[in-house]
């Protein structure tokens, strides 16, 4: 059934579909009239605001650095600030991360209004966390892009909206705190709104304030640790307030409040959690009952942080900032259009609600970096890449190819100044390494395809480079360790001796294959580049997941679907096995580490393992530069297939981790594309619906959400490689412009239907005409054209033979 609602564009016709995004399509000789969409209808931002998936659901731009949300005090649920459970708001903060996992992060300087004091007495009033929680009315949270609200049980509603480096704040007050009611409760109509010097997390080390007796105004800074890294950041703010004249002001710590001083300085002083502090402004009643909040941000100063403030909402109009912020969020996803004939509202729901929560980070933090002087572009919560270079970064490349630019001349120039470039960072902080330096996938996956725009490719390179050849000192925040080793060797030994840097000595499986690929990527971009005598030096190298290889490797698995309690032979052989210095393998369970086997017990912790969050089973599929030796080397095609099968249909695979994601679409390599979108559907939407608890895992910055996306889009990237593998979309039709070139790519599914029983492809054409790859590259989306896939029942000869199959460095180099 149509949602049929007012929507934002002009009103189209259509007699049997709605076309998301078009202001008029031609359908035969009809033209659209009368259906109307709006894509807010359709982006639900609270999807995945509970059971760990941990999605920042509040008001923020596209990338923007102020992110504004309620804050809940559950310690498992509150990394993305909100949660959709039934824990108490302890207060509205100004910036988050999203989908997290770990310690929380941000959420500095929370303020919380309160309606009066008891006695009116401001020592009455509730400064602490503890103190202050509140209950919120259940279904009065409300999101949408660009916009977030709710309502506590206090009777106060607050609504918040934001621009790039500010947030705005609209609170009303219950309408029976009028002047007469004052006299008959205890509970004068005084509004007080507090500042905090805290963040999620508690790791306030430093902290000043001060608040201005006449205006009210509030500033203050703090020095805070990072969720997920080393160091430290400063982080300063700006309060100012709108609707009331001010009644008086003050500061407080602990549970104790004055109005003298108006300043207050504090220090850990050994407490733990450090002492709550900050400051507060009284009013008189709003005779609106209404009050405005606005907070300007900066990692430069109070004064920048003004500076933003003052600039960018010069006049509290919630609801004109509350417009910018929506039409920006349109524009955004405006670059896609589906046609949306019998597909679900959850369906539809799930895919525009993946595109927007992939929007969120990295945050453009350009003009706000203190740690060096720079024209380039910088950005920060890359949080982190390991998790976002698979699906994130391929998505903003096809959907917002100018922010990608810039992130990238950002990754570029955090090398340039750092030395290094980051696989996570958050906070002007570095952030700890969990696998290989992927932000290499990231530069070749660009350089591919036509990220261009000022960026300085020999730089790119050069930084590439200093991964695959210099070990940093502290290799658990940047580059690569065991590079030695892996120089003479050909991998990373279980037992390495590595004198040349420190981090965390496990995960030599996981490292060793993500090593191997990351030279691949730098093999691609000396290619590109003419450097011909890198390109086989590092092409050479990416054959190095060999060396982990154990041919006669076994696996008995345990509960497996359909035998729980049971051990049996999985009937497989074959796996990567830790190895030794002096050549000899060990042993590591190959399901360890998988849903069935340990599933937690494979994290950055010292005794983590030699795979990281995930299996043998799982790591022993990830060749993506020559999935071609792979297929041979387990067995042909036909037992590869069987093999993958197996890892999705047993329970050893968990879709919430972003590992997972590539071997989906793997198929393909063994000239089985049907299977691909088989297993696609297998997973959307068992795994992935429109409900709070939609997502499998943590959203990881928006990994989850780009996955459903790009699935549903039909056309799944290999990151790093100039290489889409084609399933049909989940849409009769789907159009994404290009905002580099301006010209539209169309997949078209014939013979389509909504229950999704044809799912596999029985031809395809290209521009009409005949295309039998099941595989196609960035050039479609730049250059535009129709893909039309003719779909049925049953898997076909389409895609299956050896020349149509993805390419593989061992045979189309």
């Amino acid at each position: 059934m149509y949602r049929i609602k007012r929507g934002w564009l002009p009103a189209l016709t259509l007699s049997t579909c709605v076309v998301a995004g078009k202001e008029g399509v031609v359908v035969g000789t009809e033209r659209v009239l009368n259906w109307t969409f709006d894509v807010f209808d359709y982006v639900d931002p609270l999807i995945g605001t509970i059971n760990g998936g941990h999605v920042f659901p509040g008001a923020t731009l596209p990338f923007g650095m102020a992110k504004a949300v309620a804050d809940v005090n559950n310690p498992d649920e509150k990394q993305g600030g909100f949660a959709s459970d039934n824990s108490d708001i302890t207060g509205f903060s100004h910036m988050h991360d999203s989908g997290t996992g770990g310690s929380p992060s941000l959420g500095n300087f929370p303020i919380f209004p309160q309606t009066g004091c008891p006695g009116d007495i401001v020592d009455n009033c509730f400064f602490t966390k503890t103190d202050r929680a509140s209950r919120r009315i259940n279904g009065t949270a409300e999101a949408h892009p660009g916009y977030f609200a709710i309502g506590l049980n206090t009777s106060i509603h607050t609504e918040m909206t934001v621009t790039n480096h500010t947030a705005l704040y609209r609170m009303t007050f219950p309408s029976t705190s009028t002047k007469s009611a004052q006299n008959q409760t205890a509970l004068p109509y005084s509004p007080l709104i507090l500042v905090d010097l805290t963040d999620l997390p508690d790791s306030r080390i430093n902290g000043s304030v001060e608040v201005d007796g006449d205006t009210g105004r509030i500033v203050g800074n703090g020095t805070f640790n990072p969720s997920f890294g080393l160091g430290t950041y400063d982080l300063h703010f700006c309060a100012d307030f709108s609707g009331a004249p001010i009644r008086n002001t003050g500061v407080f710590m602990n549970n104790r409040a004055g109005s003298e001083p108006k300043n207050l300085r504090i220090t850990p002083n050994g407490n733990s959690p450090p002492i709550p502090a900050g400051a507060w402004t009284r009013f008189e009643a709003p005779a609106n009952n209404q009050l405005l909040v606005r907070v300007g941000l900066s990692f430069i100063s109070t004064e920048q942080a003004c500076h933003n403030a003052e600039t960018e909402i010069p006049d509290f109009g919630f609801d004109d900032v509350r417009k910018a912020a929506e039409e920006v969020w349109r524009q955004k996803l405006g670059v896609i259009s589906v046609d949306a004939t019998g597909v679900s509202d959850m369906l539809q729901t799930v895919f525009w609600s993946g595109a927007y929560r992939a929007m969120i980070s990295p945050q453009d933090y350009t003009g706000e970096n203190p740690l060096w002087e720079s024209d380039e572009p910088y950005y920060d919560s890359y949080y982190c890449i390991w998790d976002s270079f698979r699906s994130i970064h391929p998505l903003i490349t096809l959907l917002d190819p100018e922010s990608q630019t810039k992130m990238t001349r950002s990754l570029i120039d955090i090398y340039r100044h750092e030395g290094k470039l980051p696989d996570c960072r958050m906070s002007l902080c570095k952030g700890f390494t969990q696998g290989g330096s992927n932000a290499d996938v990231i530069l070749a996956d660009s350089y591919l395809k036509n990220i261009t725009d000022g960026v300085d490719w020999a730089t790119g390179y050069e930084a590439m480079v200093s991964d695959a050849e210099d070990e940093p000192l502290d290799w658990s925040v940047e580059g690569r360790g065991g590079l030695t080793s892996w120089k003479n060797l050909g991998y990373i030994p279980t037992d390495d001796f590595d004198p040349y840097g420190g981090g965390p000595f496990t995960r030599s499986i996981s490292r060793t294959v993500e090593y191997a690929y990351n030279d691949f990527c730098v093999a691609e971009m000396a290619k590109g580049l003419g450097h011909t005598g890198d390109a086989e030096k590092y092409l050479e190298r990416s054959d190095n997941w060999k060396n982990m290889y154990k041919a006669e490797q076994t696996s008995f698995v345990t509960n497996t679907t359909g035998h729980i309690n049971e051990t049996l032979d999985s009937g497989f052989t074959g796996f990567l096995q830790p190895r030794y210095l002096n050549g000899t393998f060990g042993f590591q369970d190959p399901s360890l580490c998988s849903p069935l086997y340990n599933f937690t017990s494979c994290y950055l912790n010292p005794d983590g393992h030699e795979t990281y969050e995930g299996s043998a089973w799982m790591y022993t599929f990830y060749v993506p530069q020559d999935m071609a030796t792979l297929i041979t080397t387990l067995g042909g095609p036909s037992t590869f297939v069987k093999r993958l099968s197996y890892l999705h249909t047993s329970g050893l695979l968990y879709i919430g981790d972003e590992q997972a994601f590539l071997p989906v679409f793997q198929f393909h390599y063994a000239g089985r594309p049907g299977l691909s979108a088989y297993f696609s559907h297998f997973y959307i939407p068992s795994q992935f619906n429109d409900t709070v608890e939609g997502i499998a895992g943590n959203d990881d910055s928006g990994a989850m959400g780009s996955f459903t996306t790009l699935s549903m889009m039909g056309l799944w990237p290999v990151p790093g490689q100039n290489v889409y593998l084609i399933t049909p979309p989940y849409f009769l039709e789907v159009n994404a412009t290009s905002g580099q070139t301006g010209k539209v790519a169309t997949i078209r599914n014939v013979n389509f239907d909504a229950e999704y029983k044809n799912i596999y492809i029985q031809s395809a054409t290209l521009n009409g005409e005949s295309y039998t790859k099941n595989w196609i590259t960035h050039d479609f989306w730049l250059e535009g054209g129709v893909l039309e896939l003719t779909l049925g029942r049953n898997e076909s000869n389409w895609g299956t033979k050896d020349e149509d199959l993805p390419p593989s460095s061992s045979t189309s180099w």
